[in-house]
């Protein structure tokens, strides 16, 4: 269908939530459960376990016998708790990452322990408003020794002031709880919100044109077919084109190759193509770290060409990514922070049956 879709249901076999536009599958969240511990969001008390001079951080004890890493290790010691909050993904047998700030996160607001101040969407425009939610905020907080910080996130330009006020109170309330609660054995204080709840969280601006929540959602819309073939490294650009992404141990390499079009342009119509879909298709199948692009062979003075395509494509992403540039043997690598569990990992349950 044409429009903003929100999509509710299952796929392989767990709660899934998906995002379409004009029946292109933009995001997609799945419950990792059975698949890692401790998924990105949960929030928890750790304890220090070693202080590791060489790499700037220190490993903790997490709950279920996880393993974490911090990069950070001022002012801690060995056998310290403090409360952490799962940053990203992690292989096998490697620590996950975690971060000592703290976000409680909800429709509307965001509260920050730790990072004062109250704060406003810079997509929310209105002058007038961004006082009032200003002096929301600032009422909210009257009274607090150490009150945390607050961003009013974009959504909350089209709620009624009452609604925005009721969730803004219940995450201070939640948050004084969890941050009460520091010392102890490791523990999950917090889960990461499941899917449909997350998708309500991030998705809500702008507004869906529809949202399915049934058992056969994912078929009827597509997001199902859509999703299964983002198991294949294989990623049709156009014309003919293609690319083939493969992720392995060390890195994520993609490889793009022009197919039948020969022409003195075709090399650079692909690239483009591939550049332009690149954050989408990281971001479906979870993938992130070190990435090394074999682009077609194009003139070289067509890279600052490309390299704008690429720098506007993931303006809008927001997990951490850094385009570092070409290398010697005309590679270009990405580095993109590792926030999700690959979708391969998420599907294995289902392809052992």
């Amino acid at each position: 269908m044409k429009g903003r879709q929100i999509v509710l249901g299952r796929l392989f076999g767990r709660d899934a939530a998906a995002l379409m536009q004009d029946g292109q599958l933009e995001d997609l969240i799945v419950d990792p459960a059975g698949v890692t511990p401790l998924a990105p969001g949960a929030i928890c008390r750790a304890k220090v376990d070693r202080l590791v001079k060489g790499q700037g951080g220190v490993f903790l004890r997490l709950p279920e016998g996880a393993r974490g890493f911090l990069r950070d290790r001022s002012g801690l010691r060995e056998g310290q708790s403090l409360l952490i909050q799962i940053s990203g993904c992690a292989e096998d047998g490697k620590a996950i990452p975690v971060s000592a700030r703290l976000n409680f996160r909800g429709r509307h607001v965001i509260v920050t322990p730790g990072i004062q101040g109250v704060n406003v969407s810079r997509r929310i425009r209105d002058a007038a408003l961004r006082d009032t939610l200003v002096q929301l905020g600032e009422s909210a907080l009257e009274g607090q020794a150490e009150p945390p910080g607050i961003v009013f996130r974009s959504v909350s330009a089209a709620a009624a002031e009452a609604e925005v006020m009721t969730e803004l109170r219940q995450l201070l309330d939640l948050a004084g709880a969890v941050l009460a609660d520091q010392e102890g054995l490791p523990e999950l204080l917090l889960d990461a919100p499941e899917p449909a709840e997350q998708a309500w969280q991030d998705w809500a601006d702008p507004p869906p044109d529809a949202i399915e929540d049934h058992p056969d959602a994912f078929e009827m819309s597509g997001a199902e077919a859509a999703a299964h073939r983002l198991l294949g490294p294989r990623v049709e650009l156009g014309g003919g084109a293609w690319a083939e992404i493969e992720a392995l141990r060390a890195l994520v390499a993609i490889d793009v190759n022009t197919g039948s079009d020969h022409s003195p342009a075709a090399g650079l119509k692909a690239n483009i193509a591939l550049a332009r879909d690149l954050p989408r298709q990281l971001r479906l199948r979870g993938l992130g770290g070190q990435i090394v692009v074999d682009f077609a062979p194009m003139p070289k003075r067509d890279r600052g060409t490309l390299e704008q395509v690429l720098r506007a494509a993931f303006r809008t992403e927001t997990a951490e990514t850094v385009l570092i540039g070409w290398t010697a043997m005309g590679l270009y690598e990405i580095s993109r922070k590792r926030d999700r569990i690959a979708l391969s990992r998420l599907a294995e349950p289902e392809q052992d049956r």
